[in-house]
């Protein structure tokens, strides 16, 4: 391949990958199916259900198409090869045309079968008749969806591909090509996994995420998962009806300050340990009377005389939970991004210091 063809298929590639996946840069430029096919589409706040039955289908459209976009560019990228007369190209470009064909007339053949009987074949669709009254259809179920998404109280959160949506009645779960969708008074949830991230990218803070599987009691309707920032939590469970259960190894960080402890142990894990004399012996943690005392102040982040850190000539008397509280409560609330580098007072003699200073007792 000759410089044109490669430049023009990395960039096409990045392009391709951007408008499935839609970074920020692409939303805020606009170049997703929601914005480019507002007018279709209509708005998601007055009617949620046709808006995402029309969305689902543009969407699936649009992404089959990208294979034949790059066969069409690649046409004049590649002029040589003469791809705008198939009969003329190469035998393996004849077979990516085939492919880039097929896709959107699958997809085509798809979503005309969806669109029957006003979209009543759309997984959307198929999703609501299973909790239609007898007398009823998935209209009327689409109809009581619609109006508790246009309340302000519901909860809502996530990525664009990923969102999460609880109203008063509903639990759902809107993905680039699918909308999950289960009664509350039927789903079952269990907290099955959390991932702790030492940065987050929108605040430079440790963040933890937490997946909830939803499963519903209709044998009908697909178990799904969830997945959102544990200080969303206590907000979820607000507005949800039935209770979450945690499997045995989840735990759940609702606060910053949870997840600050979490981060605090594990960087002072690292530092160096202080032995204890053989004639020292440990008490009882001063701070919660529980633990036994685990930690010592030692200045090791710079030599003795040098940095704001003073050395501390307390005994040790504190754990590392109630130390890692005692630095959390320190700190300034308004600015988290700074309670890891700050310094502040041993608890008894005052002497400052920071985490690298804070060893565990061996």
């Amino acid at each position: 391949m000759d410089s044109p063809e490669v430049t023009f298929t990395l960039a096409y590639l990045v392009f391709a990958v951007c408008f499935v996946f839609t970074p920020n840069e692409f939303h805020s430029a606009g170049l997703t199916v929601q914005n480019l096919l507002s007018g279709w589409l209509g708005s998601e706040d007055a009617a949620f259900v046709p808006y995402h039955l029309r969305r689902t289908a543009a969407t699936l459209l649009c992404h089959s198409l990208l294979p034949l976009g790059y066969y069409v560019g690649m046409c004049f990228a590649a002029s040589e090869k003469r791809l705008y007369m198939p009969s003329e190209a190469p035998e393996a470009w004849g077979l990516f045309l085939l492919l880039a064909v097929t896709l959107p007339a699958t997809a085509c053949i798809l979503i005309y079968h969806w669109s029957r009987e006003q979209w009543a074949h759309h997984p959307l669709a198929r999703t609501l008749a299973r909790y239609a009254l007898p007398q009823s259809g998935w209209r009327a179920v689409a109809s009581s969806v619609n109006m508790e998404f246009r309340r302000i109280d519901k909860f809502a959160t996530g990525a664009p591909g990923a969102r999460v949506i609880v109203t008063d009645t509903w639990v759902m779960k809107v993905t680039t090509y699918h909308v999950h969708v289960a009664q509350q008074q039927d789903v079952h949830l269990t907290v099955t996994e959390s991932r702790q991230h030492e940065l987050s990218p929108d605040s430079n803070l440790p963040v933890q995420f937490l997946t909830i599987r939803v499963a519903s009691a209709n044998r009908y309707v697909k178990a799904f998962d969830i997945r959102l920032n544990s200080a969303e939590y206590g907000e979820l469970c607000e507005k949800l009806r039935a209770p979450i259960r945690s499997a045995a190894h989840v735990v759940i960080h609702q606060s910053l300050g949870d997840l600050f402890l979490e981060t605090f142990t594990s960087l002072v894990e690292v530092n160096p340990a202080y032995s204890v004399p053989s004639s020292q012996e440990l008490e009882a943690c001063i701070g919660c009377m529980q633990a036994r005392a685990a930690v010592k102040l030692v200045k090791t982040c710079q030599e003795a005389d040098a940095g704001q850190c003073q050395q501390c000539y307390c005994r040790p008397m504190w754990c590392l939970t109630c130390m890692g509280k005692w630095f959390a409560s320190r700190q300034d609330p308004q600015h988290p991004e700074t309670w890891l580098a700050s310094r502040v007072p041993c608890p008894t003699c005052r002497a400052r210091f920071c985490i690298l200073d804070v060893c565990t007792i061996r």
